[in-house]
């Protein structure tokens, strides 16, 4: 039990990022991820999924699959969305199925600026196989108490803002599951935190056939390191986007070893348009702190397709 509860520990400052969650490097091409608000925000319906394999070759690293679905409904004054998820690592598997219903506000009488408020209600189930372990100690309490199979209630909430070149966003999950949690064990050592998520971002025009898109990512689960990350895009002739991303660690804990190396990884990335129904992405991350870690890459996939609405309200394609 003990390898296992090292290698969770260890893991968080190799990634460089200290959350629990599930991560994915090209959440900003479909933000309902990591905020329910943004839940009909390209006023279409839509369905993304993502797979993503971390540090191939290490044994027990994470693997995680997600597909999700959002659209618009009331004359695209609610957002509608689901959206399920598995993520393994190591002897550890969390099986997440989230509704999501979002009110937007518009701001503005062209539908240009909204405010959307959303929230999520779903459920997580959490499965060690203790078959994976090897302890030291058979009779160890730790491994005694741990549950091998829970399922407990979870609820999300976020605001999102978007104008046709700016968005921000601000959301909360893993909200009440901590309050259902069972076994001393998991709550010791595999305790469900609140995680918080601040987005901001913009679309700069740089030419006819060119668009920047800078943004950023702040993650803070109020127990490892703040989570940062920086990325850059540009747009070709609305086709093809080609950009990187730098994720790091800030704002260190107190009960966070100051010896340890600083986390931190780049992210290289293209999103391809096949058509205007079809959008196919690639992510390529590579640690690059120093640790053991450096020699395994990440790889992840994502593909999604888009309902084509003929009577959306919305001028130009929806970038956020």
């Amino acid at each position: 039990m003990k390898h296992l509860i090292a290698f969770l520990l260890l893991v968080p400052a190799l990634a460089a990022y200290s959350q629990q969650d599930a991560q994915f490097s090209q959440y900003m091409f479909n933000g309902l991820y990591i905020n329910p608000a943004y839940a009909g925000y390209r006023q279409q319906w839509n369905v993304n999924a993502f797979y993503r394999t971390q540090w191939v070759g290490y044994p027990g690293a994470p693997k995680t699959f997600s597909i999700a679905a959002d659209g618009t409904a009331n004359n695209n004054r609610v957002g509608i969305g689901l959206q399920l998820m598995n993520d393994k690592l190591g002897a550890q598997n969390n099986t997440s199925f989230y509704g999501t219903y979002a009110y937007r506000i518009p701001l503005d009488d062209y539908d240009d600026k909204t405010l959307a408020l959303g929230l999520s209600l779903g459920i997580l189930q959490r499965r060690l196989d203790l078959s994976a372990l090897n302890p030291n100690d058979l009779n160890d309490p730790i491994l005694m108490n741990a549950k091998t199979n829970e399922i407990l209630p979870d609820a999300r909430a976020g605001i999102f803002y978007n104008s046709e070149r700016f968005y921000t966003g601000l959301s909360a999950d893993n909200l009440i599951t901590n309050l259902f949690q069972k076994g001393e064990g998991n709550k010791t050592y595999l305790p469900l935190k609140p995680h918080m998520y601040f987005t901001v971002g913009g679309l700069i025009p740089m030419s006819e056939v060119l668009m920047l898109k800078p943004s950023l990512l702040v993650k803070e689960d109020f127990a490892g390191p703040t989570s940062l990350d920086l990325n850059a895009f540009v747009l070709i002739n609305r086709i093809i986007w080609v950009g990187a991303s730098y994720r790091t660690a800030i704002l260190n804990k107190d009960n966070i070893d100051k010896s340890l190396e600083k986390s931190a990884a780049v992210v290289g990335m293209v999103e391809l348009f096949i058509n205007d129904k079809l959008r196919f992405g690639y992510a390529y991350d590579q640690t690059i702190n120093g640790t053991a870690a450096n020699n395994y890459t990440t790889h992840e996939l994502s593909l999604s397709f888009f309902f084509v609405n003929a009577k959306a309200r919305m001028l130009s394609p929806r970038y956020f």
